[in-house]
């Protein structure tokens, strides 16, 4: 009998594998689309610098800080949303949160002044919070352990599609005039409302569980829950005990994936928010054609993320994979401060495909590592901490560039990061070791193995 998709042999294999693939079918194009439109709604921002700086005198350092407050919201409310996405369902959170991030995301054209900025961008991290661990999550509750890496690849490439698509998109919105407002007010309008409008549909497509699911036939149903359980099962006899989340964050392990992610997210965000900037200075270019240029990097990511993805399926070593990313994230940082703005921006091309795609295989590692019982809160965890690498990064490169007129330093300092990241990678474990069996009364065991 065919075990990949059923390791546990519970369950029809076939079944198993007509559920999959329908939960694939179904769930995993909406949640690209969602993605999309979430992260163009996060760092539009980067296309409309210098209109902020010309029409509202928002400077660099402002302007930096200001972008990085949306990871301090996100943050802080990361996990209790997380959290409450577990007890009301994904179908009603995740309606919510698209929701009010829209409303936010458009509430940007109105700012007047560099306080309403920093107000709105905090709020903004505050209405999206969950939205990504939550999906990460969902992923969980309704594929099998084998297929979610796959199935995060295919999720975590719309940030991607969304970066190859913002530039032309806020580019061309950049253009219109009309009813008073000028075009950066009207990019926040349309790419904000879409968010709002989108919901609706999210209300009527997504399902909170597999037995939710119409769609699923009832034996479909059984083999999915079944698959997963079984695998659940499993991590409960490696720990019999629910760890609190106050013993996770003793855990060492977890501790090593934020730092991981951390690291991943600061060299992100950097290019995320200053690559419209750099791609400025290599000529007299419009907002549009900066807009084409800013989607050449991510063009490029996309691709080598499905081949780093296809590659660590092959060759199973999780840990090598990430770590090779992350080394050729910070050669191309690296080379970009050795020549003009044009061999920046053409290495910055090549960190773009180590960046993200260690950011896509780098999930599988703690997704296997976690107990199910409390995985959606420390996934939030590991986000929310791995996300504030969102608000260093902006925040250090406005001050750099204000103070000294250059980023360079931010950039030699995420190349480092980027090459302890890749060292510290091979200290992270994908499952806790087992436990012996339970201690006599009386006696108590650590929650977590803590060795590596």
């Amino acid at each position: 009998m065919n075990t990949t998709l059923n390791p546990s042999g519970i369950g029809d294999d076939s079944l198993l594998a007509s559920a999959v693939a329908k939960v694939k079918r179904h769930v995993l194009p909406l949640f690209v689309i969602m993605f999309i439109v979430n992260y163009i709604d996060r760092v539009n921002i980067g296309f409309v610098r210098t209109h902020l700086e010309h029409d509202l005198g928002i400077g660099a350092a402002a302007y930096g800080f200001g972008a990085g407050l949306f990871f301090i919201g996100y943050a802080l409310f990361e996990v209790p949303s997380n959290m409450l996405l577990q007890r009301v369902g994904a179908r009603i959170w995740l309606t919510r949160i698209m929701f009010t991030w829209g409303l936010v995301a458009t509430a940007m054209a109105f700012v007047q002044n560099e306080t309403q900025f920093y107000v709105l961008r905090f709020l903004l991290g505050v209405a999206e919070a969950g939205f990504f661990p939550g999906v990460i999550y969902y992923f969980t509750r309704w594929l099998p352990g084998v297929e979610r890496g796959k199935a995060i690849a295919i999720f975590l490439s719309g940030s991607a599609v969304a970066s190859l698509v913002s530039g032309p998109l806020s580019g061309a919105l950049l253009q219109i005039e009309g009813l008073g407002w000028h075009g950066w007010q009207w990019m926040f309008i349309i790419e904000g409302m879409a968010s709002v409008l989108l919901c609706g549909f999210v209300w009527f497509w997504l399902d909170s569980t597999p037995r939710d699911a119409k769609w699923l036939s009832t034996a479909e149903q059984e083999a999915l829950v079944q698959a997963i359980d079984s695998e659940q099962r499993e991590r409960e006899a490696a720990m019999p005990v629910k760890p609190s989340l106050w013993t996770l964050l003793k855990d060492r392990q977890i501790l090593l994936f934020c730092l991981i992610y951390f690291c991943i997210q600061l060299t992100i965000y950097a290019a995320t928010f200053w690559l419209p900037s750099i791609i400025k200075k290599m000529g007299d270019l419009s907002d549009l054609q900066v807009g084409f240029f800013n989607s050449i990097p991510w063009l490029i990511s996309i691709i080598a993320m499905y081949a780093f993805a296809a590659a660590s399926g092959k060759w199973k070593f999780q840990q090598a994979w990430v770590a090779s990313a992350l080394l050729v994230a910070a050669a191309g940082m690296f080379l970009s401060t050795t020549g003009g703005p044009v061999f920046a921006f053409v290495a910055v091309c090549f960190a773009a495909i180590g960046f993200k795609s260690a950011s896509a295989l780098f999930w599988p590692i703690p997704q296997a590592y976690l107990d199910a019982r409390i995985a959606a809160a420390v996934i939030a965890l590991i986000n929310s901490i791995g996300n504030l690498g969102g608000f260093v990064a902006p925040a250090t490169f406005g001050l750099l560039e204000q103070r000294t007129g250059s980023i360079q330093g931010g950039l030699y300092g995420l190349a480092a990061t980027s090459i302890i990241a890749a060292i510290i990678v091979f200290f992270a474990r994908t499952r806790p070791k087992a436990h012996a069996a339970p201690a006599p009364l009386g006696e108590t065991r650590p929650l977590l193995d803590k060795s590596h």
